[in-house]
């Protein structure tokens, strides 16, 4: 099972991206998809999560702004970004959790897409 990331870039203040995050392989079950970003110089912080009972969660700094959501088959996560900021500026990760069948879990990790906000 691999997650990959797509649809980062280099936007302007006020404008708007959607990330991809698609999975390659079968899970037994959804334990959650979640979406972190690392700006230079700092550590990797939480942006949005949405649980395998569609709960979803957001980090203050993006509530309002930022949208998740995830494909009918479960195995694409999205974040819509809107009124992107300077701040927004960032590596952006998703992870997608498998509930294994032995009640464990696995947590798969992207290697991220760069999203970049001019002022």
């Amino acid at each position: 099972v691999k997650v990959a990331e797509s649809g980062g870039g280099s936007v302007q203040a006020g404008e708007s991206l959607t990330l991809s995050c698609a999975r390659s392989g079968d899970i037994y079950s959804s334990c959650g998809m979640e979406w972190y970003r690392q700006a230079p110089g700092k550590g990797r912080e939480f942006v949005s999560s949405i649980s395998s009972r569609g709960i979803k969660k957001y980090a203050t700094s993006v509530e309002g702004r930022f949208s998740i959501s995830t494909d009918i088959t479960e195995s694409t996560l999205y974040l819509q970004m809107n009124s992107l900021k300077h701040e927004d500026t960032a590596v952006y990760y998703c992870m997608q959790c498998e509930a294994t069948v032995t009640g464990g879990t696995t947590k798969y990790w992207g290697l991220g897409t760069q999203v970049t906000v001019s002022s």
